[in-house]
């Protein structure tokens, strides 16, 4: 098999992992944080469970790097599944009991399979050639498509159907991750080789976060993904909280995770044509565009235009931030540099969510001030992420990396 036509076997499991495997994060960023607030004693702390999903995911993002370094892809990407099912099953089970606590429990340990999912992107890099890699890492993230459809039009049809509200949704998670680990059985991607004496053991993780090109791509990556993770947090409980019904939010969220994932069927030859600065020097300004969206009102089609935005510019500035990483890293590097690289993302998005929920139900007095204290909140780090972006522009190319 060639090498590239093997890439694209790859490329087609993970497709079809992002699309099955992928529909439980819609699921539960729906209905998370307004499962939250029924069962927490505050209600800013309702989209905690959000927070402790993206705290889970920040902690496992090294571990899981380091084990799928020693035991391959296939190996790691089915105990992201199997963290996904045993993480639903505990919610399911604190939703059941009314245990906020449980309920948090659960949400953490499904941060196993959010890391998990986190990598598919670069398992899509491993055996592509460098002309094929921004086409294969944006191919992959395509496949979010269908889990955008499939997702939430599930949590339509469990949120309400057993007594207990959502508890279905969660067992149809668990339903997701058991069917989604067989799939990884057409995963073909070599383990990558036991380190020899003498071989050459890539920078140290001070010297890759000092390495401008690195720093850059890391700081774009996170701020793109914080604040998307940010707004699209808070988003269902302003949709509710502003008279409309959790369909409705549902459909806000169908809206967003289509934006996210459908530019990725032409961001990969829009890097290549453009260049990979522009690309997500664009998706910053889409970024900030949602936010002026938000601000501008609440009523039903501004929620569903500036989430739209948000997938959007999240789509331009991760993929063409993960592009830039991969590109600027050395094969005994990658699992150094991949768990570093979502580690600090999920840093980042950790606070978010974190944020979101004080910044939405405590920070104003009504919904609308709240959401439009969250999107507020957005400008400086799109200050940040842009002058970071300038910044290496103005860089000769050959210090860069």
């Amino acid at each position: 098999m060639s090498h590239d036509a093997l890439a694209k076997r790859n490329v087609l499991v993970l497709v079809g992992a992002q699309a099955i495997l992928g529909a439980q994060m819609p699921m539960i960023f729906t209905i998370a944080g307004l499962a939250g607030n029924t069962l927490a004693p505050n209600q800013c702390w309702a989209t905690l469970p959000i927070t402790c999903t993206v705290i889970g995911s920040m902690l496992t993002a090294t571990p899981i790097s380091a084990f799928m370094q020693k035991y391959g892809r296939r190996a790691g990407f089915v105990v992201g599944a199997m963290g996904g099912a045993l993480g639903a099953a505990i919610g399911a089970y604190g939703l059941s009991t009314a245990s906020f606590a449980l309920f948090c429990l659960g949400a953490f340990i499904t941060g196993i399979y959010m890391s998990a999912q986190g990598f598919y992107r670069f398992a899509a890099a491993d055996t592509a050639s460098d002309e094929f890699r921004p086409k294969a890492i944006s191919w992959v993230m395509a496949g979010g498509l269908l889990s955008a459809v499939v997702g939430p039009q599930i949590v339509k049809v469990t949120a309400d159907g057993m007594a207990v509200p959502f508890l279905g949704t969660y067992l149809a998670v668990i339903a997701l991750n058991l069917v989604g680990v067989f799939l990884f059985a057409g995963l073909k991607i070599p383990k990558p080789k036991a380190p020899v004496e003498g071989a050459p053991l890539g920078r140290s993780r001070a010297e890759l976060v000092r390495t401008p090109v690195i720093a850059v791509a890391m700081i774009c990556a996170t701020v793109s993904y914080a604040l998307m993770n940010l707004v699209m947090t808070s988003s269902p409980l302003a949709v509710v909280g502003c008279g409309f019904k959790t369909a409705n939010a549902a459909d806000v969220v169908t809206a967003h995770v289509l934006a996210m994932y459908a530019p990725s069927f032409f961001t990969g030859h829009i890097i290549a044509r453009f260049g990979v600065e522009r690309v997500i020097a664009l998706g910053l300004t889409i970024l900030a565009a949602a936010g002026a969206v938000a601000m501008a009102g609440v009523q039903l089609e501004n929620f569903f235009i500036a989430l739209v935005l948000l997938g959007i510019g999240w789509n331009f500035g991760f993929i063409g931030a993960t592009t830039m990483l991969t590109a600027a890293q050395r094969p005994e590097e990658r699992g150094r540099l991949q768990g570093l690289n979502d580690l600090v993302v999920f840093g980042g998005v950790t606070m978010a969510s974190f944020s979101s929920g004080g910044l939405m139900n405590c920070s104003g007095g009504s919904v609308q001030q709240g959401w439009q204290l969250v999107n507020m909140a957005m400008l400086p780090f799109l200050v940040l992420a842009g002058g970071a972006l300038i910044w290496l522009w103005l860089r000769p190319r050959d210090v860069r990396a």
